[in-house]
């Protein structure tokens, strides 16, 4: 594999390797996912991110996501904010359409260096989850103590939220890992904790499958907006405040779910083809 050019970027501390494969295909393994994504041995990022042309008519690009641990994902909302970011500056426009696994993201500019991404319709039914087995999503009913009784959300990917009276007090790096895998979750999920700081108002803490914790999660934040306005906790509209900083979300009346936030560049690099040589 040759040496590619590369950008890291970030939503509120949320980071991503960028490399774009429009015009040159880029398909690593996952082993090399994996060595890019190290904070140690490679670039270090939460998720690394491919641009590849879409075959969708509708769309200005497909977007490819690998967490981490080198598995792909359909959805990741600050990644989305990124990659739109840097298409609609290349095309000079405030508007563009992103296709990525989970289907088609609008994403326009508001100002400010905002940025607002609709991550489609909250999926709220036990099979679109998946759970592995019938659960009202609403009190789905797992527990491990101190956390029990999550709202699940498949935002393109599947969430529980577990709400407590602080989310600062939990041990989410203990938790996490066991809740993520548990039987209930057989494509695993990510695991949040979620507590009121005020009227819609959420402070939230987010354990990503195949990542870890992360400084903040869009798709984390789109979902405990709506798992916190089924509840009866707030309204549809909200700002949830993450490790990185606020997210605004909008769980719209048609089911959709706005997500606005800022995107950074930190960098503009170059992976050395012998990072990626000897990968075993």
């Amino acid at each position: 594999m040759s040496g590619r050019s590369f950008v890291k970027m970030h939503g509120l501390g949320n980071d991503f390797v960028v490399i774009d494969a429009r015009q040159e295909p880029f398909t690593p393994t996952k082993d090399q996912s994996r060595l890019i994504a190290d904070r140690r041995f490679g670039i270090g990022c939460d998720q690394f991110i491919i641009i590849e042309k879409s075959q969708n008519p509708d769309a200005t690009a497909f977007m490819r996501i690998k967490n981490a641990d080198g598995s792909e994902v359909g959805a990741c909302g600050n990644a989305t904010r990124c990659i739109a970011s840097l298409l609609m500056d290349e095309a000079d426009t405030d508007k563009v359409t992103i296709e990525t696994l989970a289907g088609l993201l609008h994403v326009s500019k508001e100002g400010n260096g905002l940025i607002t991404a609709n991550m489609g319709p909250a999926l709220l039914d036990w099979k679109e989850i998946p759970l592995a087995e019938e659960r009202d999503t609403l009190n789905t009913g797992i527990k491990l103590p101190p956390l029990r009784n999550p709202v699940c959300v498949n935002m393109g990917n599947p969430h529980a939220v577990f709400f407590v009276e602080d989310a600062e007090a939990i041990e989410l790096e203990a938790l996490g890992p066991r809740l993520e895998h548990h039987p209930l979750f057989p494509e695993q999920a990510n695991i949040s904790v979620a507590s009121l700081l005020g009227e819609d108002h959420i402070r939230l803490r987010v354990f990503e499958r195949g990542v870890g914790i992360t400084s903040a999660c869009g798709s984390g934040a789109c979902a405990a907006g709506v798992a916190a306005a089924r509840r009866g906790l707030t309204g549809r509209k909200v700002q949830v405040d993450l490790d990185g900083g606020p997210l605004y979300i909008h769980w719209q009346e048609d089911g959709t779910v706005l997500m606005t936030g800022p995107v950074s560049t930190a960098f503009h690099g170059h992976i050395a083809p012998e990072l990626l040589e000897n990968v075993s």
